[in-house]
């Protein structure tokens, strides 16, 4: 049934060389210089870490995790505020991950506050997320685009004062 060939025994494998010369022609002479760039690794978020206080705007493509305290506004790809955090001024971001203080408003694609997240303002979004135990004192907008900037909502007119 079985047999002992020498086939399956390991030993020097002759290949013929015509074999060999086509693999050295499709090598680069340089290596790298006809193969594709590697795409770019999508940096680290930004840490701006408890003991540190900004006066200012911020603004960035990236990522941006606030542990102290920032006056002014951030507008990043995905914000994350700390649970020891302070914010005064507006977050702009597509994902907005609130643990910590936040007074201004708040406009994002996803907002999430947390059970330790204090928000004083106007919240505009497209899909948002509180859990219990969050204080939220302020407005609450869904837009399809909170981005932008411009408010889909008509202004309500004052009721008229009757005269007397």
């Amino acid at each position: 049934m079985f047999s002992k060939s020498r086939i399956n025994e390991p030993g020097p494998a002759k290949e013929p060389e015509t074999s060999k010369a086509p693999e050295a022609a499709k090598k680069p002479a340089v290596p790298g210089l006809d193969s594709k760039p590697a795409p770019k690794a999508k940096p680290p978020a930004s840490v701006l870490s408890s003991d540190l206080t900004i006066v200012g705007n911020l603004k960035t493509s990236g990522d941006i995790q606030v542990e102290g305290t920032v006056e002014g506004d951030i507008r990043a790809h995905l914000l994350t505020i700390g649970e020891n955090a302070t914010i005064r001024g507006e977050c702009v971001a597509d994902d907005v991950v609130i643990n910590g203080h936040i007074a201004g408003r708040v406009r994002g694609l996803k907002v999430r506050l947390t059970s330790t997240a204090k928000v004083e303002g106007d919240i505009i979004h497209k899909t948002i997320a509180i859990e219990s135990g969050a204080h939220f004192e302020g407005s609450v907008q869904r837009q399809d685009d909170p981005l932008s900037g411009n408010s889909t909502r008509t202004p309500v007119k004052p009721a008229a004062k009757p005269e007397e």
